[in-house]
């Protein structure tokens, strides 16, 4: 009897904790939405005032309207275009390197494993004013291209869909070779299905981590109609450092598109983290 009421003890223990330092964790995402409905006399208001006594969407209107260097909306756009086109290189490419060195026997595979993985210990830090040089003399600064060129490389992906394909139950490739399937056949009809949950995995961190870089594209572009949007939110810090209820306004919205994608690939993502075996 004792050690049941130990055991409901601890339980609740557990709860209490978890739910305590998940609303430590809330508080000020609940802040920031709370700012953002408020008016800018509002928002310095002592106590503070966690519901709005009047609900404004002005910051919201401003956000979209107010005239500074790298427009809102159009910073939306770009990132949306350099995140996508940057997940469809990373995860195309990862995923036929993969399954070549996974399932194709060729020399020195190990070698050229070992070389990608190896490169896995240098910071990205250090390959960025490189691959800046190399890009700049191929006259690829200011350009789309220039932002996503370097993503067409990722040793972590790589190995994780590696590992993944190499689990795959042989059958399936024998069978489609004994159809006539070519590689490329075998790569999209067999390879692709099998592995969508890691793929999901990967396409959502890698389009979360191209959403929220701000260094990389601070290096590469320097005209504003070509700017992402981690780019114009510091804009509108610098030019707007006072108007709370903006710069919150502006953070929310560059949540949605992560908050979106990670809902629609929900079920590939829990399982493909699984698979890849991030998850015990």
């Amino acid at each position: 009897m004792i050690a049941k009421r130990a055991g409901v003890l601890r339980t609740a223990l557990f709860y209490v904790t978890i739910s305590l330092v998940a609303l430590f964790m809330i508080l000020p995402f609940l802040w920031m939405i709370s700012t953002s409905l408020k008016e800018s006399e509002a928002v310095m208001v002592l106590p503070v005032r966690w519901i709005p006594e009047k609900i404004s969407l002005k910051a919201y209107r401003d956000l979209f309207t107010i005239s500074t260097v790298v427009p809102f909306h159009r910073a939306t756009f770009n990132s949306l275009v350099v995140s996508v086109l940057t997940t469809f290189v990373n995860l195309a490419s990862a995923s036929m390197a993969a399954f070549a060195l996974a399932k194709f026997d060729f020399k020195a595979r190990d070698k050229v494993l070992f070389a990608f993985l190896a490169t896995m210990m240098v910071p990205g830090a250090v390959t960025m004013i490189p691959n800046y040089l190399v890009l700049r003399t191929l006259r690829l600064t200011n350009t789309f291209i220039g932002l996503v060129l370097p993503s067409i490389y990722n040793a972590w992906a790589l190995f994780l869909l590696r590992q993944n394909i190499m689990a795959l139950p042989e059958p399936y490739f024998e069978a489609a070779i004994i159809d006539g399937a070519t590689p490329f056949a075998v790569y999209r009809h067999v390879v692709l299905p099998m592995v969508k949950p890691i793929l999901a995995s990967l396409g959502v961190l890698t389009f979360m981590g191209t959403w929220n870089d701000y260094l990389w594209p601070l290096i590469m572009i320097s005209d504003p109609e070509k700017m992402t949007l981690t780019l114009a939110l510091g804009n509108l810090n610098s030019r707007w450092g006072q108007k709370w209820e903006l710069l919150m306004a502006g953070n929310l919205i560059s949540m949605l598109p992560i908050v979106i994608a990670y809902v629609f690939a929900q079920k590939y993502f829990e399982s493909g983290i699984s698979v890849g075996g991030l998850k015990s």
